[in-house]
């Protein structure tokens, strides 16, 4: 099987000859960078550099699938948002040459543009803007050069559109004071998604990841459930190819909603455990949860490796980091997830204390839950 192949299927709940690994948000590291000699922002908005980055996680790192999309903004940028791009300088232990950090992931800079419903407005040239035609044209290049790989687009859906557009405060807050607002702000916006989602998927696209953060810090599943999942349920029909929601942060209590509202999969976070979440949503399809922060910036290739094979005995249909990765991290521990999930990863003999980290993170973040839990607090 092509890892296109295997990642369709994968996602269709097909059969696959081995456990498919591909992510769908970004595996781009400053490492690659580096060796590559491009870097953000150039490798945002310009397609050439954005398909040369984006294109080792098949070719170099042992991944099925590319994903060309690095931020979350560029949707936001096409509708008109102020970008603050991130253009840091590289810094370097003076010891050991080793990367500390370098251009940064970009943010909506603020004012946030737009202050009510009735001042959304998708621009007619919204395909063609510098940051969206950039993607557009990096998965038609892909497409061209890697025809047996999975080459996955992404969007982000209205929910996210309007944390950019309006910003999360003030989005958020009228979940309690003006529903009609919100509801108004997830029905406008809708539109951007599904143009940007069927566009890609015209340029060769296999699928697409719809990243849309209602997440469990944020809100309520309830929230999710009146809110969002009705949106849902509208846009995944419109958009021509199978659909993966992404969503960070805590999620089991509206994985059920999720499976209910027309996803093909879920790419979940650390903040739940895989086990618990398969026995929650049963035969739907779930992504991920290898973790970036807690694993594969900060344990070695054999704590990711335990992770993995941890992932992999919960019964996850794809494995894949939780999100986006830190781009500190290391193509060594990059390249561990495959290995382990197939089985082939060979770590250094020496180590024989590996750690599931994100399992004791979970365990930790439970306990200090619990202590705080006592006090009163404003739900949305």
């Amino acid at each position: 099987m092509t890892g296109r192949e295997r990642y369709l299927n994968a996602l269709q709940g097909k059969p696959v000859d081995r456990i498919c690994v591909g992510s769908p948000t970004s595996l781009a590291t400053y490492e690659e960078m580096r060796r590559l000699g491009i870097e953000w922002p150039d490798a945002h908005y310009e397609a050439a550099p954005i398909a040369l980055l984006a294109e080792r996680s098949y070719t170099d790192h042992g991944y099925d699938s590319i994903m060309p999309y690095f931020s979350i903004i560029l949707g936001a940028a096409a509708l008109g948002a102020e970008i603050e791009w991130g253009e840091d300088p590289w810094e370097f232990d003076k010891g050991t040459g080793k990367i500390i950090s370098g251009p940064r992931m970009p943010a909506v800079s603020p004012p946030n543009p737009w202050t009510t419903p009735d001042e959304i407005v998708i621009p007619d040239d919204f395909l063609e803007r510098r940051e969206t035609k950039a993607v557009i044209d990096s998965i038609r290049i892909l497409r061209e050069r890697h025809p047996d790989a999975a080459v996955i687009g992404k969007v982000m859906g209205p929910w996210t559109l309007s944390y950019h557009m309006f910003g999360p405060q003030e989005f958020l807050i009228n979940v309690i004071l003006d529903p009609d607002y919100v509801h108004a702000c997830l029905d406008r916006l809708m539109p951007a998604s599904i143009e940007f989602a069927n566009a890609q998927i015209e340029a060769g696209a296999d699928a697409i990841c719809l990243a849309d953060h209602s997440t469990g810090d944020l809100v309520r599943a309830e929230t999710y459930r009146d809110y969002l999942m009705p949106v849902h349920q509208k846009i995944t029909p419109q958009i021509n190819s199978p659909v993966i929601l992404h969503c960070c942060g805590k999620t089991l209590d509206r994985m059920q909603y999720i499976k209910d509202a027309g996803f093909e999969a879920f790419h979940f976070a650390t903040e739940n455990d895989p086990h618990e979440a398969k026995a929650v949503v049963g035969d739907f399809n779930l992504v991920g949860n290898v973790s970036n922060f807690v694993t594969l910036l900060s344990g070695r290739p054999e704590d990711v490796a335990f992770e993995v094979e941890d992932i992999v005995s919960a019964g996850i249909d794809i494995i894949a980091p939780e999100c986006a990765v830190p781009p500190q991290v290391t193509n060594e521990n990059l390249m561990a997830v495959p290995a382990a999930a197939r089985g082939e990863f060979q770590g250094d003999p020496s180590i024989t204390d590996p750690r599931n980290m994100a399992h004791e993170y979970r365990v930790e973040v439970a306990k200090q839950s619990a202590a705080a839990s006592s006090g009163p607090a404003l739900s949305l």
